[in-house]
């Protein structure tokens, strides 16, 4: 997910994409991918624009229907892109694996977005 969003164009508003899932049993779920607009990190003193996605796992058939009934939906996962030419990861928040605790990634600089 870190190379996709990386590489939407700026500007866009929502990204769909099929993702086959390597949970216990292997099923194909869409990805709804929303930028939630800029917001400003520093690199020393300098204040720059990220972009904030967030991402929702829709799962297909049955288990989409029932996966939120029976608490297996899983959370929405947010990461953090600079802008710029060479669009750069700052930060991510969101579970590693299936019914994983939310794991937060972030480099240690520049300051990322305060959350």
């Amino acid at each position: 997910m870190l190379t996709l969003t990386k590489n939407i164009r700026p500007g866009t508003r929502q990204t769909t994409v099929s993702m086959v899932v390597g949970a216990s049993k292997p099923r194909l779920a869409r990805l709804v991918i929303s930028s939630q607009g800029e917001e400003d990190f520093t690199l020393g003193t300098i204040t720059h624009k990220t972009v904030h996605y967030v991402v929702k796992v829709q799962l297909s058939g049955a288990a989409g229907v029932v996966a939120p009934i029976v608490g297996k939906q899983p959370p929405d996962s947010h990461i953090w892109v600079a802008e710029g030419e060479a669009p750069t990861f700052l930060g991510s928040s969101g579970p590693f694996y299936e019914e994983g605790p939310i794991w937060r990634v972030e480099l240690a600089a520049p300051k990322p977005p305060s959350q």
